[in-house]
């Protein structure tokens, strides 16, 4: 059976208030219900759906048996995107928030992207639909 959705991605957050403030104020996501778990973390939900779940930091905890012990880097993953609207507000956001960006518009697409890093490095995207990007000189 074929992949349908990403359900979510986990972060082992270094600073696990950090990185929920940073999810929740700058990218818009709102912590939720998560189960009563033994070890620290929120779930941030985008809609209705728990997409990126926060593990905060435990002394010698492994995120896979016989893994690497925290803290781990990113690896090979490259970013993660959103879809979202507000491009002006967003730009704001970010800087009043004092995080620096690149803002792409896609070609043919017309779409424009905001790339930016959270507190562990890993870069999100944001993509905002074509009515939001503004006229651009040729």
């Amino acid at each position: 059976m074929p992949a349908e959705s990403l359900n979510h991605y986990t972060i082992q957050a270094r600073d696990l208030e950090k990185t929920k403030d940073f999810y929740c104020d700058i990218v818009g996501l709102k912590t939720g219900d998560r189960p009563p778990l033994a070890f620290p973390g929120y779930w941030l939900y985008c809609g209705g759906t728990p997409t990126v779940h926060l593990l905060g930091y435990q002394a010698g905890a492994k995120t896979i048996p016989d893994g690497p012990s925290y803290p781990a880097e990113t690896g090979r993953l490259d970013h993660i995107a959103f879809s979202c609207t507000g491009l002006k507000d967003m730009r704001a956001t970010l800087n009043n928030a004092g995080i620096k960006f690149d803002e792409r518009v896609l070609p043919r697409m017309n779409m424009t992207q905001l790339f930016y890093l959270d507190p562990d490095g890993i870069a999100v995207e944001c993509n905002f639909p074509p009515g939001e990007t503004e006229a651009r000189a040729a």
